[in-house]
Order: C-alpha cells, then structure tokens, then sequence
C-alpha cells in the first residue's frame, strides 16, 4: 500500500481495529496475519451515497481473472476463490465479480485468463446492460491495467494476460456514457472499475442504490478515472474478510482476485 492510499485509509482502518481485529483474533488469525490480509480499500461518501472504493498498483499488486480451478471446476463464489488461494499459500487481499456470464457461468464477451483467449468478444447488437454501447474492456498486460471502449480495444489490440468484457461503459475518455439520465428512476447497488491517469486501477462498489449517472461522476469526478466500466448491478459483490466484508452470492461466472506482490 502506498503513503497516499494509507492515508486515505486510517479512519478506515481505525474502525477496523475496534470491531474486525478482536473477531479475526477469536477466529484464530493473529495480528500479524491480518494486518498483512488487509486490503488497499477505503470508505467513501460521494453526494449521498457510500461505497467502498479499493485501489490497485499494478506495480504493487497482482491482479488477476479467475474462472475454473486447475482441474476445470467453477470456483463459483470469491469466498470458494479465496480459499483456494489461501490453500495455495497465497492470501487474497480482495476479490470482486468481474462481469456478466451466462446461465452455465460462462463468460459474455471476450474472456482471457493467463493469456489464454477463453471466449471472444461480442460486438453485436443485443439487450441488456452489456449491449449498452458503448461497452468496454478492463485488462491487464505488460504490468499495467486498462479499460477501453470494446470496438476500440478491438482496433487495437494490446498483448493481454488478462481481460474481460462487460458493459456498459461508465466514462469514455473522460466522458460520461452518452445514455445516461441524471433524472434515471433505475436506482440499483452497483460496481465497476476504472484506472486513473497514473494506472492505478480502482474498483468501486456502491453500498446505497444508485443511478448509472451518479456511479459514472463518482469515478470521473472524484476517483480521477477518464475510462470506467460497469461490471454488474444485481450481483455486485466484494469479499475481504479482515475488514469484515464478506459478499458471497453463489454460482458467481468470472471474477478478480487482488493480490500483493511478492505474496
């Protein structure tokens, strides 16, 4: 974690102290072990709604696509996720649903998992939030993060270790998705991701029910990112249990998994 997200992150983290530390202790989780779990995540208030934002270095952090475990088994749920990592001996900061899927958990749209291409890009027209287009791409290549509009993507391609399609896009090179209603009487938890001009990547996950247009300011006009994504709405989720978040809806399709470097 850097000096800056430490320091955003001390209320937070002083909250956490009092109430999740004694809970990890009685679980059998040392001091140790849990400070070294914690993830790089922060409380946030923007207009009237609150989310948990987490940033991401890919200098720092390992971030990575999950879909099927080494003998081709669904992991299903980031909490069946997380401890397949942990009994890997790897401790999983926090992880997050990484897009829509289908009813058999497959992918929707282009899917690349440890540079494996698993399923393709989808471009045409459909229904649905992921054929709002523009839709988009979050990926990883090169040690650096990304997210672009999915035809732009396309054009040009970057070498990928990891990538995943969802829709539709939140911020188009510092423009809000050309859709969205201030006025929007859809109001839903959310979540996303976006990379700030210096290649951090953030993900965001709302805690009140909020319009695409407020989820799409909250990552232009306070988190700094000029491209976001949405992920998904209905099954947003995000599991880090040693800050006491343990969202684990079942029969999840892809999803990201962070890691410190080095771990």
């Amino acid at each position: 974690m850097d000096l800056a997200t430490l320091l955003r992150s001390v209320p937070l983290l002083a909250a956490l102290v009092k109430s999740a530390l004694p809970a990890a202790v009685g679980a059998g989780l040392g001091a140790g072990q849990w400070l070294a779990a914690l993830p790089p995540c922060r409380n946030f208030t923007f207009e009237t709604a609150t989310y948990l934002v987490c940033e991401a270095d890919p200098k720092h952090f390992s971030i990575e696509l999950f879909w099927k475990n080494k003998d081709g088994e669904f992991y299903r749920s980031l909490h069946n996720l997380r401890t397949a990592e942990q009994a890997a001996g790897r401790t999983m900061l926090f992880g997050m649903n990484a897009g829509m899927y289908h009813p058999n958990l497959a992918p929707v749209g282009l899917y690349v998992e440890q540079g494996q291409q698993i399923t393709s890009a989808k471009t045409g027209a459909g229904s649905g939030n992921f054929s709002m287009q523009p839709n988009g791409i979050f990926y990883l290549g090169d040690g650096k993060a990304g997210v672009r509009a999915t035809k732009d993507f396309l054009k040009r391609s970057p070498r990928v270790d990891y990538a995943t399609q969802s829709g539709p896009m939140l911020v188009i090179d510092g423009k809000l998705h050309p859709k969205f209603q201030a006025g929007s009487p859809s109001r839903k938890i959310r979540d996303g991701v976006g990379v700030r001009a210096d290649g951090v990547a953030v993900f965001a996950i709302s805690n009140d029910v909020v319009t695409f247009h407020e989820f799409a300011r909250l990552f232009r006009d306070e988190l700094g990112c000029p491209n976001a994504l949405f992920l998904d709405g209905s099954i947003s989720s995000l599991y880090a249990p040693a800050i006491g978040r343990n969202d684990d809806f079942s029969n999840l399709g892809p999803m990201i998994g962070v890691f410190r470097r080095g771990r």
